[in-house]
């Protein structure tokens, strides 16, 4: 039996219009209780290894979904995303690209790195909204989480992140 806890959400995003209306669209449905919005890949996963200003986090206490854009500053969202395949405490996490790309090597790319779902944005606001409903009430209200695990072991993305943190 699966321990009732608040439904989170990581958002990594970086375009303010696009935040708007993805949080807007969660909320407007109540698909979850907290929202998490990181701007950039570095501040992802910072905030999924508990490293920085994210360092009070429970590692065991992961998003239930990832919503993560490819086209992020500093680190992009194929390589968080090949970070988050790659770790045992992450590698569970669903993530779903939500991106304006149309390139086949992006999307290619996010599956061949683990990618759950690969999902272009609509131009519009009501498709834009209506696809975040759809996508959320899936992932967050019909699809089954694995069970929790235990963290147990230093991994390279700590490595990573640790030179990254001083």
């Amino acid at each position: 039996m699966h321990e009732k806890r608040a439904v989170e959400i990581l958002l990594v995003e970086d375009d303010p219009d696009d935040i708007e209306l993805t949080l807007h669209a969660l909320r407007e449905h109540k698909l979850a209780n907290r929202i998490h919005v990181v701007q950039d890949g570095e501040q992802a996963l910072n905030f999924l290894f508990c490293r920085g200003k994210y360092g009070d986090r429970n590692l065991n206490d992961q998003p239930k979904l990832v919503l993560l854009d490819l086209k992020l500053p500093k680190l992009d969202g194929l390589e968080v995303l090949r970070m988050i395949k790659s770790e045992s405490s992450t590698k569970a996490i669903p993530v779903v690209i939500l991106t304006s790309s149309k390139e086949e090597r992006d999307l290619s790319g996010a599956y061949k790195l683990g990618a759950n779902s690969y999902i272009q944005k609509p131009l519009d606001f009501t498709s834009f909204r209506e696809r975040v409903n759809e996508l959320g009430y899936y992932w967050l209200l019909v699809n089954e989480p694995p069970p929790v695990t235990n963290r147990t072991e230093t991994t390279e993305v700590e490595a990573w992140l640790g030179s990254k943190v001083r």
